[in-house]
């Protein structure tokens, strides 16, 4: 599944009519649909959309449905069939904190539903301490390089040992976009005593992941992965291609398959 940036929804229909037009598509036709209706009503419930769900999307000139819950609506459509591969692009857009926190703690609960592990990657901007503690990983990328990747909870004494520590009762992840964001350069408090400019201190990070266990490890890991599923990955892209697309490539795929019959 992939959740995108920008929320592509029809602005006619209301919650409830695009998830379970979104449900006819993705369900197999074996399930019949009362069940998937059901489906698509737990979703919505999952997501604290059940007093929305007559409510119409809205669009330029219409109103509708917030931008928060427009969504939690468009994470709703990617994880109604709980895909084993999920991607969500700033899931937490137009959330307040506490909304943030209940949606991704419920994303986060898909990674072992129903004893089947799934894999979930998320960009998200400005997570609170909360929301942050949920991943089990990290990545922090800044001017193409790889700043940090590994465990989530690991990042702070990686930090610290290259002597950004992080600040008592501050928020990790701020901590750590701050020192690589380039964005606003500036001094950065170094815990050894010397002001570093952004850029120095992004090399001083890139080059100690360079060098360190993390990195091997992740090296390793990723190897195991490639040498046991690679040869059936174009595969699996191939068959799952079809509940990865959006709700409006569903439609049109499915149009087109009605109008050629292919």
């Amino acid at each position: 599944g992939y959740v995108t940036q920008d929320d592509a929804m029809p602005s006619t229909l209301t919650a409830g009519e695009t998830l379970y037009y979104s449900a006819q598509l993705q369900f197999p036709n074996s399930m019949s649909i009362a069940e998937k209706k059901k489906q698509a009503d737990i979703t919505l419930r999952e997501m604290g959309l059940q007093d929305a769900i007559n409510t119409r999307v809205g669009g330029y000139g219409s109103k509708g449905l917030s931008g928060g819950q427009k969504r939690r609506l468009s994470i709703c459509i990617e994880i109604l069939t709980h895909p084993r591969l999920l991607f969500l692009d700033e899931p937490t857009s137009g959330l307040d904190s506490a909304a943030s926190y209940y949606v991704m703690s419920r994303i986060a609960s898909l990674s072992l539903r129903d004893g089947i592990q799934r894999t979930i990657v998320a960009s998200i901007h400005q997570p609170s301490s909360e929301v942050f503690e949920l991943f089990h990983d990290l990545c922090l990328l800044s001017s193409g390089e790889t700043v940090y990747f590994g465990p989530a909870s690991e990042a702070n004494q990686f930090y610290a040992s290259n002597g950004f520590p992080c600040p008592t009762l501050y928020n990790p992840s701020d901590h750590y976009l701050r020192i690589i964001n380039k964005d606003f350069e500036q001094d950065t408090e170094e815990g050894f005593g010397k002001g570093v400019i952004t850029e120095e201190a992004i090399g001083i990070l890139v080059n100690s992941y360079k060098a360190s266990e993390i990195k091997s490890q992740v090296q390793i890991e990723v190897t195991k992965i490639s040498e046991s599923n690679g040869r059936i990955l174009g595969y699996i892209l191939v068959v799952r291609m079809w509940k990865t697309m959006n709700f409006y490539f569903q439609g049109l795929s499915l149009e087109f398959r009605v109008n050629f019959k292919y």
